[in-house]
């Protein structure tokens, strides 16, 4: 990828798209840091929409950094894309972190900009060091000890009350201590101390004087007039030259597993006339619209908004489609923008297993949606499945393979009529437990058993034809589950992971702490959760009622997205509580 030397903003890279930038005189810089290669930082909208945002406030300016991964990291330091300036010429660093793996390349960003790795040892002549990102609302404190500051909430309204009140003369730890105790979402670890029972669970969480207890996080209430829209479109993307556009931001459904339902109570879904004017927009750079969100097939205007497109000679595609909501209409738009593969997440192989999650869907709905994208011409599909769930038996492992090959039999059947076989991919996940999720309680399942099962669905699935199976590491995921679930000692191994460049079985080996603790550990529902500290309004009763339901194998009702209190978000005490 080009770079440039300081040319304004609209001449930097010949192949993106973006706004013209303006001048840096008198403005304070800051250097957004996505914690991976710039594709997949570029296909993130909440990166983008933040750099938007940033831009957009007359007394700001940001630029974009990137970093790969840390056993490929050279010697060069970190520079931003449009001015090839080191970070460290900024006066704000800020990191935004969408996957607890990426805390580890967040470690190593601050150790390669030459910045003293724990935020105490830094002084007002070092950038101020800040982070946010659905990682950051989940659990930051694998990475407390190196981060000033964190931002959590929902950038729109959180962004101009923290640069509102961005005074960094006033000396860095007094400001911080401001930001602390008057900006709802603001979250400073220096500030909060930890404390252990002698057998390593954490029995206190305790603030300075004056701060808040806990840390509510700031949502956007209407997100109608805010729109999250593609800020640069390039062709060095996941989803290449195109313009992508949130319809919405969080999910009725109440997968237990899924953090996104939870963390972005109440569910919002942007107007169709608002959509309309961003699609405008999109078409008038590129011809290719996606529509993000975790629950895009449930906004009401979906079927709409995609002829709409489509009457403007746009293609459009879908972050996600639910097997319950594949009308021909949506995928006929799918058909007519030229995808030749859909993805369908059945999640688990058993009915029962889809209760124990709360999925919401069943064998008919998921065979019947097989039958729609086939015989509607989609030739390819994409499964999703997750292991080691809660409650899971080896019946249900057999179930996922029996379930594939039912899929297999009535893909054929459609396929033979269309005369055209595609191929079905099945993609096998390790269940990892979410904070703020029914399951942030539950136990992870053991490395080798992992592997067992996942040998066991290829081998029963080995002799199907078209079909191939795809696996995520156990023990990749025994890492995410690590960083997700730690708590400040955690950044002790991640400090000993970038002196050993990314290889975590050294660094497991060679630690003293012991990661099956942090990252495997049933807990206790009367345990202290290293996250418990954030307010995102739900009742920790609520969610423990539903872990309980999940181990009955008992399910629960949508959420309603207004006039409930059955979680708390919609209840003005709901942090009370």
């Amino acid at each position: 990828m080009a770079r440039n030397s300081g040319k304004p903003f609209r001449n930097y890279i010949d192949n993106e798209i973006g706004t013209v930038r303006k001048s840096r005189k008198g403005r304070i810089g800051i250097a957004l840091v996505y914690p991976n290669t710039y594709p997949v930082g570029m296909s993130n909208l909440g990166f983008q929409t933040v750099y938007r945002l940033l831009n957009e406030m007359p007394d700001i300016y940001c630029e974009r950094a990137f970093f790969s991964r840390i056993e490929n990291r050279s010697d060069e330091s970190i520079r931003t894309i449009e001015s090839n300036r080191s970070i460290t010429e900024f006066q704000i660093i800020a990191f935004s972190v969408s996957f607890e793996t990426d805390f580890l390349n967040l470690t190593a960003v601050v150790e390669k900009a030459g910045l003293p790795l724990q935020s105490a040892a830094r002084g007002d002549p070092h950038p101020l060091v800040i982070a946010g990102g659905v990682a950051c609302f989940l659990n930051p404190e694998p990475v407390a000890p190196f981060i000033d500051c964190f931002l959590i909430g929902e950038a729109e309204k959180l962004l101009p009350r923290f640069f509102y009140a961005l005074d960094l003369s006033s000396g860095r730890k007094k400001y911080l201590k401001k930001l602390a105790c008057t900006v709802p979402g603001i979250y400073v670890p220096k500030f909060y101390t930890p404390s252990y029972d002698s057998d390593g669970i954490i029995n206190g969480f305790h603030p300075s004087k004056d701060v808040p207890s806990k840390v509510r996080r700031v949502f956007e209430e209407n997100i109608s007039d805010k729109p999250s829209c593609s800020a640069i479109v390039t062709s060095e993307t996941v989803f290449k030259k195109t313009y992508l556009i949130e319809v919405s931001r969080g999910c009725p459904h109440g997968c237990r597993f899924c953090s996104a339902g939870y963390i972005y109570r109440p569910p919002r879904f942007r107007s169709c006339s608002i959509l309309e004017k961003n699609i405008d927009a999109g078409g008038s750079i590129t011809k290719k619209i996606g529509f993000m969100g975790a629950a895009v097939s449930d906004h009401p205007d979906i079927g709409k908004l995609s002829r709409y497109a489509l009457d403007r000679g746009l293609a459009v595609s879908f972050s996600s489609l639910r097997a319950d909501s594949l009308s021909e209409d949506l995928v006929g738009s799918l058909i007519k923008s030229g995808v030749k593969t859909a993805t369908i997440a059945p999640e688990a192989g058993s009915q029962k297993m889809r209760r124990v999650i709360n999925k919401g869907i069943n064998k008919t709905q998921i065979l019947g949606a097989v039958e729609t994208l086939v015989n509607c011409g989609i030739p390819n599909l994409k499964l999703y499945f997750m292991i080691g769930l809660p409650g899971e038996n080896e019946k249900d492992i057999e179930a996922i393979v029996n379930l594939c090959r039912e899929i297999k039999d009535r893909f054929l059947k459609a396929s033979r009529e269309k005369k055209r076989i595609g191929t079905i991919t099945v993609s096998v996940n390790p269940f990892v437990p979410k904070p703020f999720t029914p399951f942030q309680w539950a136990a992870m399942d053991d490395i080798k058993n992992l592997n067992r099962k996942i040998k066991k669905i290829r081998e029963g699935l080995r002799k199907t034809a078209n079909l191939r199976v795809q696996a995520e590491s156990p023990r990749r995921s025994f890492i995410q589950a690590l960083l997700a679930r730690g708590d400040r000692r955690v950044s002790d191994l991640l400090v000993l992971a970038i002196k050993n460049r990314g290889n975590w079985s050294k660094t497991l080996k060679e630690t003293e702490l012991d990661a099956h603790f942090f990252a495997s550990r049933e807990r206790s529902l009367e345990e202290l959760l290293p996250w418990d500290f954030i307010d995102h309004g739900i009742h920790k009763r609520f969610l423990e009622k539903e872990y309980k339901r999940a181990l009955k194998s008992e399910t629960s009702e949508p959420c309603p997205m207004k006039g409930c209190s059955r979680c708390g978000v919609c209840e003005p005490d709901a942090s009370s509580k």
